[in-house]
């Protein structure tokens, strides 16, 4: 499995794995399973013969109406991306997640870069056959499949080789898809995962720094799995003396648990 190295402005590396064509190629088959299960639900609920008769030859009415059926399946992945912190239903059955390529999270215009590249990725051929057909090539029905499988699996195969397994939508908007249950588990990194509606408590957490803030998260983890509150009490006392935060929490555990995550906060968004 391949792996990408992260150097924190401290020096500090940061191994991730990144997710291999066959992780992604599952989350991509489960994604598409529930776009069709969507088409079939509303193909059964809704009655388009009466649609169609109720709107006659309004064309215009008929195609904004098909525009209206087909936009929540052709955003998905984009709004999945931006509201799920970078992973869609699929991508979160396989545990994987897109990341931007220096660790952080990737901005709404990274999302949409890469969501709109997916014509380059995986529907090439239909840029290929249009210049194709102008040439008048009758009769090269297998040219046409060739060119077909090639614009369907181009994303594919860049994920294979290029060496940050990324497709052209993540190479143009610098993003890589990493697995979050490794050997080197996410949880064990400083990074923290939280939600886009996050609000900060402490602002002095960046008079921290990432070797400081590794050092917490894995004294914290092992005090609190073993209900060692000696150590809870002199690790809230040691950040209280760095920072010079005064605590708005009585719990040992929520202070120093605020305090990763708002220090990831502040690292990722500045």
């Amino acid at each position: 499995m391949k792996r990408l190295q992260i150097k924190t402005a401290q020096n500090v590396n940061i191994n991730f794995a990144l997710a291999n064509v066959g992780q992604r190629l599952l989350a991509f088959i489960i994604d598409n399973i529930l776009k069709f299960a969507y088409l079939y639900f509303v193909i059964k609920v809704f009655n388009f013969t009466l649609i169609q008769a109720a709107f006659g030859d309004d064309n215009w009415t008929l195609k904004a109406i098909d525009i209206l059926i087909f936009l929540p399946i052709t955003f998905y992945s984009l709004y999945s991306e931006i509201l799920m912190n970078g992973q869609t239903i699929g991508k979160k059955f396989m545990k994987i997640k897109v990341i931007n390529v220096d660790g952080f999270k990737p901005s709404i215009t990274d999302y949409v870069m890469r969501w709109f590249l997916r014509i380059v990725d995986f529907n090439l051929f239909m840029l290929i056959f249009v210049y194709v057909a102008s040439l008048g090539l009758d009769g090269r029905e297998e040219l046409l499949w060739l060119l077909f499988l090639f614009g369907k699996l181009l994303g594919f195969l860049l994920i294979v080789f290029t060496n940050k397994n990324q497709r052209f939508g993540d190479i143009i908007a610098n993003t890589v898809v990493i697995y979050l249950k490794d050997e080197v588990k996410f949880s064990e990194t400083i990074l923290e995962n939280l939600s886009n509606e996050y609000v900060p408590t402490y602002p002095n957490v960046i008079k921290l720094s990432d070797n400081d803030a590794r050092i917490i998260k894995e004294t914290f983890k092992n005090a609190a799995k073993f209900d060692d509150y000696k150590t809870l009490i002199k690790l809230r006392t040691k950040i209280l003396e760095v920072t010079g935060i005064i605590s708005k929490h009585n719990s040992d555990k929520d202070f120093i648990d605020t305090v990763l995550k708002d220090y990831n906060f502040y690292t990722q968004n500045m």
